[in-house]
């Protein structure tokens, strides 16, 4: 197995930059995981697939307006630091101070003590939040650092909406519409770098119209990092150090799962970060799933891994070379994997975050 059995060629053009219109209106290749074979049909028509019994299971995750434009204090340099996720640091956490593991940039002026300190205005030109530079990340990768951030506001989270925006991944360029349009209809607590995308898809109205169909509803929860973008650079995909994020569930969903494969039901995930989480909460020593609480997973599935949970799966399509193809090639085979995303490509579908839809059943 190699990285390169995972690369195909991404027509630039076929990379949506916008969301569609309507969230449930694009466009979703069905694929038979068995039979490799494909049929196109739209979103919506996800009714037709699921079955009475079924259960959905959803990241709820929401994307944080983690991106975070200032100038360096002392010279007024422009700077950027982009919140990766909440850490531990040598003062206690209050409203107004935490400390988080972060990326800068310029990184050669904002290096830790250096007195690397960014301010970050308000619309009304008052500084809201300050980031000090104050230590390398434990296990940095790509030079993550860690900030010390404080606000003069009552919150951090009331500074954080003053001053940050949402984070579009790196191949969306310029989009200027509703930034709600990178968040699902069901998204809670903002913890996220990136989207669960393949939530995307849902409304409300759907979502209603699947649960009075007999199909279940559950969500889990599991914080997204920029990581989810990268490509695996290593000629081996065995080689490859997969990124660790943290995720959550419930008893709920332990029990709900049960209940589904007791009935003959599936579990259907949205998105990979669902698989992700369900596959890792699965207990191989007692075989059974169980409930976890911001546990921290580095689950890699590559072709040949076992699934305990997941029988089916809405997921978008994918970055050449990234761990999110190998792990949908882990569900169906590369070769139908493969085959798919062809038959994608040539039907023009639209792909990657904003794009359209995949089901594997």
């Amino acid at each position: 197995m190699k990285t390169s059995d995972f690369d195909y060629n991404l027509p630039p053009e076929l990379i949506a930059q916008e969301p569609a219109a309507v969230r449930d209106a694009c466009r979703m290749l069905v694929l038979d995981r068995a039979t490799g074979e494909v049929e196109d049909r739209i979103f919506r028509d996800i009714y037709d697939y699921l079955r009475p019994g079924d259960l959905l299971v959803a990241n709820e995750t929401r994307v944080m307006p983690a991106r975070l434009l200032g100038a360096k204090r002392g010279t007024g340099g422009a700077a950027e630091v982009f919140l990766l996720r909440e850490c531990a640091g040598p003062e206690p956490r209050t409203n107004r101070l935490a400390f988080w593991e972060v990326l800068v940039r310029p990184g050669k002026r904002l290096k830790p003590g250096a007195g690397a300190v960014v301010d970050f205005t308000d619309e009304h030109g008052n500084v809201a939040l300050s980031a000090e530079i104050i230590d390398w990340a434990r296990g940095a990768q790509r030079g993550e650092r860690v900030a010390r951030l404080t606000t003069p506001l009552p919150s951090l989270d009331e500074a954080l909406h003053a001053v940050g925006k949402t984070p579009l991944p790196p191949y969306i360029k310029d989009y200027a519409g509703d930034k709600e349009m990178y968040q699902t209809v069901y998204s809670r607590r903002e913890s996220s770098a990136a989207a669960p995308t393949a939530g995307l898809h849902f409304t409300p109205e759907l979502i209603e119209r699947l649960q009075e169909k007999g199909v279940a509803w559950e969500t889990v929860e599991l914080e997204v990092g920029l990581d989810t973008f990268r490509t695996v650079d290593e000629d081996d995909p065995a080689d490859h150090v997969i990124h660790t994020e943290f995720y959550t569930v419930s008893q709920r969903v332990v029990d709900a799962v049960a209940q589904t494969h007791a009935r003959g039901g599936r579990v259907v995930a949205v998105g990979t970060t669902s698989v992700r989480s369900l596959e890792s909460a699965w207990d191989a020593q007692a075989g059974t799933l169980k409930p976890r609480d911001r546990e921290a997973t580095s689950l890699y599935i590559l072709p040949g891994y076992q699934f305990h949970v997941v029988d089916a799966l809405i997921t978008n399509f994918h970055v050449p070379k990234s761990t999110l193809m190998m792990l949908v090639s882990a569900f169906a085979t590369r070769e139908h994997i493969m085959a798919a995303y062809q038959h994608a490509i040539e039907e023009r579908y639209r792909l990657l975050s904003f794009g359209d839809a995949m089901f594997i059943c």
